[in-house]
């Protein structure tokens, strides 16, 4: 029976589900392996891709900040931090990408949102500020160490401040083989509900809002 080698990215557990084993592209027999603790499924380190393959595959996206379909999709992670947020309020877009937009947005509504990406923005200055709200739109899927950024960002929250999450979430492991989110090479932690209720549980963060592919949690204020 195939299992991982090293504890769960997300809660450390060492109890797994092999989900599946699939090959689309360039992705070569690619083990899946859901975690029985915290619902992560997650792809074993050694058949991740090396960080200048990823970033390969990120100049391919085509993310244009004046694209009206891409800003109506970054909306839905924009609009339910916006109707919360108190004038004067500031921000960080936690892995903004190569063609930053949701910093723009903010920006159009009020706000000041500072960006921060491994690759395109890497001002690492950025992680020992405090803001009123943290985005991560598409990016918890790219994680190797999800827990670790999690203690960051969290650390980067202010008390009663703002974190958005928008990632799509794995169902069920029925429905995991015709997911089209497993095509993407650099999709190696794909979160589920039960991996969001773990992070509610183990970080100092409250659930606000649930949407079909977002999530909103507001940092602990005591």
């Amino acid at each position: 029976m195939k299992t991982l080698s090293t504890p769960c990215v997300l809660c450390a557990s060492t109890d797994f589900e092999h989900w599946y084993q699939g090959q689309h592209g360039a992705i070569v027999n690619r083990d899946y392996f859901a975690c029985l603790e915290c619902g992560l499924v997650q792809v074993p380190a050694e058949q991740q891709p090396g960080a200048s393959d990823e970033q390969a595959i990120y100049e391919l996206h085509k993310n244009n900040p004046q694209d009206p379909g891409y800003r109506r999709f970054l909306s839905r992670a924009l609009e339910p931090v916006v109707t919360r947020l108190q004038p004067g309020a500031s921000g960080l877009d936690f892995g903004s990408g190569p063609g930053p937009t949701l910093s723009l947005m903010f920006a159009e509504a009020g706000f000041s949102c500072a960006n921060y990406d491994i690759y395109y923005a890497n001002e690492p200055a950025r992680l020992q500020q405090t803001y009123d709200f943290i985005t991560a739109t598409e990016v918890f899927e790219h994680l190797s160490q999800p827990a670790q950024v999690l203690d960051t960002l969290c650390q980067c929250l202010k008390p009663g401040g703002l974190l958005m999450v928008m990632t799509q979430r794995a169902i069920s492991k029925a429905e995991f083989a015709s997911w089209r989110y497993i095509h993407d090479p650099t999709h190696i932690s794909l979160f589920s509900d039960k991996s969001m209720d773990y992070i509610s549980q183990h970080w100092p963060l409250q659930e606000l809002e649930r949407g079909r592919d977002t999530v909103l949690w507001q940092k602990a204020t005591d």
